[in-house]
């Protein structure tokens, strides 16, 4: 049958849902929702492929304030029609399309080796700007550091605090600067990172010194529990996932010499997650010295690629 392509309409939900199957991996699972109506603010076009009545594929690009340089790609073909020019398509299409910011660049990414993505990728004129890691550390595997208040210190702080979204929000803009320059404000770091409405459990900072003393941030874990499965309450639940970031202005070796303290504290009883991209150069460092003496385990690993990378 001939391949038919089309905006996005009512009830294209259920039709791609049954279309795609489940997500395979996290990062379809984070950006399968970018697929929907056509939206002004932020911007946003879909399409989606037909043969027939059924739908086989779906596409869409939106504008982001958060990173404003490139618009967001998301592609997905359903099993049985790939690697038949749809997907390429359906980007050709969507091209046609320009954002109210005048941007065309595009990003995107995919999990694992995906060969077929990377080719996918590649075709598209899309070449790599990063790469990030999903890493589960045991509980107890790091000796925890002997703190108190003459030296660096651990302390709890509430997710609301203003110190701490400050610190959270010029970590963002920095480690991203490089690669994908954001505009992270105060409002989107609580909205995005830190408000209830994102998970965000609790906060722990490590400081030089006593907060009552003086004591500045070194660096921050901020912690995003799982939600109980429904109906499983005894299958076991994945681990406590870590936002950790370290203040910018420290040379690497402290950043990255902080950075341990604070995961050893943090990962004492219990395991957790912790994502990293590589431009975290002192949290990518620990991390991978971490899988290197088998102290953690990779998880995944996502390839972002862009449309103008160099």
């Amino acid at each position: 049958m001939t391949i038919s392509y089309r905006p996005w309409r009512e009830g294209d939900e259920v039709a791609v849902r049954e279309a795609l199957g489940d997500p395979d991996t996290p990062q379809s699972a984070l950006d399968r929702p970018l697929l929907g109506p056509d939206a002004a603010d932020p911007w946003r076009r879909c399409l989606v492929a037909v043969e027939g009545e059924q739908v086989v594929a779906a596409a869409a690009v939106s504008e982001a304030r958060l990173h404003p340089t490139r618009l967001w790609l998301y592609v997905e073909v359903a099993a049985s029609h790939r690697r038949q020019g749809i997907g390429t398509e359906l980007v050709r299409r969507l091209r046609e399309e320009e954002a109210p910011s005048g941007v065309r660049a595009v990003r995107s990414r995919y999990t694992g080796a995906a060969t077929a993505a990377a080719g996918f990728a590649a075709a598209l004129g899309m070449a790599q700007i990063q790469q990030s890691k999903i890493v589960r550390i045991p509980a107890g595997i790091l000796p925890e550091p002997m703190l108190g208040p003459a030296g660096p210190v651990l302390e709890d702080l509430a997710t609301g605090s203003v110190e701490l979204t400050k610190l959270v929000a010029a970590y963002y803009d920095e480690v991203h600067s490089s690669w994908d320059p954001s505009e992270m404000t105060l409002g989107r770091a609580q909205d995005l990172l830190l408000a209830p409405q994102t998970g965000a459990h609790g906060a722990v900072v490590l400081r030089d010194r006593a907060s009552e003393l003086g004591g500045r941030m070194l660096a921050f874990a901020v912690s995003y529990p799982p939600a109980p499965a429904e109906g499983e309450e005894s299958a076991p639940r994945p681990e406590t996932e870590l936002l950790v970031g370290y203040a910018t202005e420290l040379a690497v070796s402290r950043a990255r010499a902080a950075v341990r303290q604070l995961l050893a504290m943090t990962t004492a009883r219990y395991p957790v997650q912790v994502e990293v991209d590589d431009a975290m150069t002192p949290v990518a460092d620990v991390v991978a010295a971490l899988v290197s003496a088998e102290q953690a385990e990779l998880v995944t690993e996502t390839t972002l690629v862009a449309s103008d990378a160099s």
